[in-house]
């Protein structure tokens, strides 16, 4: 039995062994600036280091590998962050147009010159041509 395969899939490239380019960036800023904490923190109080690390790369796992409905959780913050510090208020404005007068005669002489018979093709073809662009096939 053949199946159709969609063509137009999302997929990221795996750049950096099995982490995309993304994943790569948000684990490498968190395990740097781990490193610096523990230059700077962690010979002197190991359990802040601890603690601060820990939050630090719970975080930076989060958001490179936490997916909510499908969709990464920077696309979600992004998105809640517009949505809340944006303009709530939707006020619809009416654009000015010209008013134009036609007259019953001159109304009517165009709709007869523009009724022509419609040409109706006997088979469409555009569910065929989805169908081959979807699969690409031909």
């Amino acid at each position: 039995m053949r199946f159709t395969v969609p063509q137009f899939i999302e997929y990221e490239a795996k750049i950096v062994g099995p982490l995309t380019f993304r994943q790569f960036v948000f684990v490498g800023i968190a395990g740097a600036i781990c490193f610096v904490l523990y230059f700077s923190l962690g010979k002197t109080n190991f359990l802040l280091f601890l603690l601060l690390s820990a939050i630090l790369l719970g975080v930076a796992g989060a958001l490179a590998f936490l997916k909510i409905g499908g969709r990464g959780l920077p696309t979600i913050l992004t998105n809640f962050l517009r949505f809340s510090l944006g303009s709530k208020v939707y006020i619809w404005k009416k654009k000015e147009a010209p008013v134009t007068v036609f007259k019953r005669g001159e109304i009517k002489k165009e709709r007869k010159e523009e009724e022509l018979p419609l040409k109706i093709a006997e088979a469409s073809q555009l569910k065929k041509i989805r169908t081959q662009i979807e699969t690409k096939t031909k």
